[in-house]
């Protein structure tokens, strides 16, 4: 009686692993990328993390894609579509040396790749692990996916960015490409059709945001993920106060990696017995003590809080993107997930331009005070959600 669904799940687990493992090694030039732009073009960290914020602007627009995705051709398709896409920007990217406008443009484009292959499999998450009651588990899954990639890209990249570059590490991208549209070919497509052939916008967004759930749940996502971003200048300090190499800075990412695996495979363990809203509440205090504890960076705390807060973090991580899978609208799990994923981005850039704002003003002490206070902003929805 398993075996019909059992096999479904398998291909949902085989393909999600596909997708998210691509987004993963993704990251194989952000080393180089960083180096190029601080090194090479001498930018300020305030500018580095302004233009960081600009290429992941095509994520805000997820709602859009996940309507596009819900309703016209199929979810496979779409992730084809994005492969190609992704192919020739990284040709560009990797062969032509690009002023800085164009640069950050196919860096966007590639960027807004990505996210329609990523709302294209969340999608298939939503529907079939609530069906299943294995939306925890099926997202354990990708992000050991997305964490064995960023095994690779954290020796990887940081051997390339000191060898070659960040060029040479978008040319490799180009054969993952090429094998993941090979597994998404050979699979048989069972679960990816559009839910609808057509809709009226209009009447689906309406729904979307008349849902006072949903309201409340983005709200809650935006102020538990706000909060002023600090993690470019620390980059700063290990390269300059620290003089550490970049394969070193790759090694550290690396282990750091390894924990999060760890993270992700005791969330797949423990999904379907957590308590979520007390994990939740309890999390938010634990957010803001790991923050405060930057206020002592030394060498050795790096590596410590790089190490732990990997495992911490991408337990917590899954329990959040659990929590945002499980409230879902029927019927527009593409759009609402995306929804609540580009809410959750829109803090994440917030953050990041919050905290290119306030460095120079306030510092980098008080940055991370201002930091670890924000955590709190989302207690009072606690009760709510």
């Amino acid at each position: 009686m398993q075996t019909a669904p059992n096999k479904k799940l398998f291909w949902i687990f085989a393909l999600s692993s596909a997708v998210y493992f691509t987004q993963g090694i993704e990251g194989l030039p952000s080393q180089g990328l960083f180096y190029y732009m601080k090194e090479t073009l001498n930018f300020s960290v305030r500018k580095i993390m302004v233009l960081s914020s600009v290429i992941t602007l095509g994520w805000l627009v997820k709602p859009l894609i996940g309507y596009v995705i819900d309703n016209f051709l199929n979810k496979r398709i779409w992730i084809f579509i994005a492969l190609v896409l992704d192919i020739i920007a990284s040709l560009f990217l990797g062969f032509m040396r690009l002023p800085i406008f164009a640069l950050i443009t196919l860096l966007l484009v590639n960027s807004t790749n990505t996210a329609f292959r990523d709302v294209a499999v969340d999608g298939i998450m939503c529907v079939e692990g609530k069906k299943y009651q294995a939306t925890g588990r099926i997202q354990s899954i990708q992000w050991i996916s997305i964490s064995l990639a960023g095994l690779i890209t954290g020796i990887g990249g940081g051997f390339m960015a000191q060898r070659w570059g960040y060029q040479a590490a978008f040319l490799c991208l180009v054969p993952v490409y090429l094998v993941v549209g090979f597994l998404a070919f050979r699979y048989d497509g069972g679960g990816l059709q559009s839910g609808k052939a057509s809709s009226r916008l209009s009447a689906d967004m309406k729904k979307l945001f008349s849902d006072r759930r949903i309201l409340v749940v983005a709200l809650f996502i935006f102020l538990y993920k706000f909060s002023p971003s600090f993690g470019a200048p620390l980059l700063f300090i290990q390269r300059d106060s620290f003089k550490w190499s970049k394969i070193w800075i790759g090694a550290l990412g690396t282990t750091s990696t390894i924990f999060g695996i760890i993270g992700s495979v005791l969330y797949y363990r423990f999904s379907k017995k957590i308590n979520m809203k007390k994990w939740l509440f309890f999390s938010v205090f634990l957010g803001a003590v790991s923050a405060l504890s930057y206020l002592y960076y030394t060498p050795v705390t790096a590596v410590i809080y790089d190490v732990s807060y990997s495992f911490i973090g991408m337990f917590i991580f899954l329990l959040l993107m659990d929590f945002m899978a499980r409230n879902t609208l029927e019927g527009l799990e593409a759009t609402s997930f995306a929804l609540l994923c580009s809410v959750s981005n829109l803090a994440g850039i917030a953050g990041n331009l919050s905290g290119a704002l306030l460095l120079p003003l306030v510092g980098l002490k008080w940055l991370i005070v201002a930091s670890a206070l924000t955590s709190f902003l989302c207690l009072f929805l606690i009760d709510r959600i």
